[in-house]
């Protein structure tokens, strides 16, 4: 097995970058086609959070039993709560909106999360922004006006739930922020998991309907790619700067157009690809942005953020 993998562990930390996170993206896209299919047998999107959740949850178990509730001590609980009920509302749009549109277009669409991240962190975080990070948003948004072509055609609920769904992440994103001054990775993991989980079972009571067993092996391999997706994109980070690893990321709209193409016969059109390029590009930007700006602060912590 190890001689198998040698290749891999042997070359540079930039290929290795490239290559877990082109895994991630397709696991990631293998999770919203999952949850379109679920979507397409008739289970309620709140049942499928649910669900989603609870998978995500039994995947934890081997590091509840490893760490114990000691680890979970936090002085934060506050702050975890906002962050859940933000992560909570976020998933439902998101799985609400990939079960109207397009995967490639909700996809796409989702890209629009560092720009509404940029936009909180200069509110609550207080962070000052300079003209070039301005104009690195203007030109996100001006994407996301060539995907949904207001006046052109009709926007549906779909495309509004997957903004919405974008604006609640960069909340969650915004609040994972302020834990990490404290908070370890797996325990804000955990904390949220367990917050989400009676959260997401309350409404998912009013439209339940028994799964049947190939509804749970959808369930089981939804939460694999979602942990799976999670966990190479995690390590990818980990491997490589992170304005590296951001590009590959697109991959992510590419195997979603590919499931959407091959499984529920869905083509997006030339409008989503290039305004999902645009917004692509300025996230990228701001990530490299954020990134110059994580390396002066060591430096001078009163310098402004360009």
């Amino acid at each position: 097995m190890r001689s198998s993998i040698r290749p891999f562990t042997n070359a540079p930390a930039a290929i290795q970058a490239a290559i877990l996170m082109v895994i991630g993206c397709f696991f990631l896209a293998g999770l919203g086609g999952f949850i379109k299919y679920l979507s397409d047998t008739g289970m309620h999107v709140l049942e499928i959070v649910f669900l989603r959740n609870l998978a995500g949850l039994v995947v934890l178990i081997p590091w509840f039993m490893k760490n114990g509730v000691s680890a979970m001590k936090t002085k934060r609980p506050g702050l975890y709560a906002v962050r859940s009920i933000f992560g909570f509302v976020s998933m439902v749009s998101w799985f609400a909106a990939v079960t109207i549109i397009p995967l490639a277009e909700a996809v796409a669409l989702n890209f629009t999360a560092p720009i509404f991240g940029t936009i909180l962190a200069i509110v609550v975080l207080h962070e000052v922004v300079r003209i070039r990070r301005w104009a690195a948003i203007a030109v996100g948004f001006i994407g996301a006006m060539i995907i949904l072509r207001p006046g052109a055609i009709e926007p549906s609920a779909g495309t509004y739930l997957a903004l919405f769904a974008a604006v609640t992440m960069a909340c969650s994103i915004t609040c994972v922020k302020m834990l990490a001054r404290t908070e370890s990775t797996p325990a804000m993991v955990a904390w949220v998991q367990l917050i989400i989980l009676p959260m997401s079972l309350v409404p998912a009571l009013f439209v339940w309907q028994m799964p049947t067993l190939e509804d749970l092996i959808i369930v089981a391999a939804m939460g694999l790619c979602g942990t799976f997706g999670h966990l190479f994109m995690t390590r990818a980070y980990a491997v490589a700067d992170a304005t590296f690893v951001m590009p590959f990321d697109f991959s992510r709209l590419v195997f979603s157009a590919i499931i959407g193409f091959i499984f529920f016969a869905q083509e997006p059109d030339v409008y989503v690809w290039i305004g999902a390029a645009v917004i692509f590009a300025s996230s990228v930007y701001i990530a490299m942005r954020e990134a110059k700006k994580g390396q002066s602060e060591p430096q001078s912590k009163n310098a402004a953020v360009g």
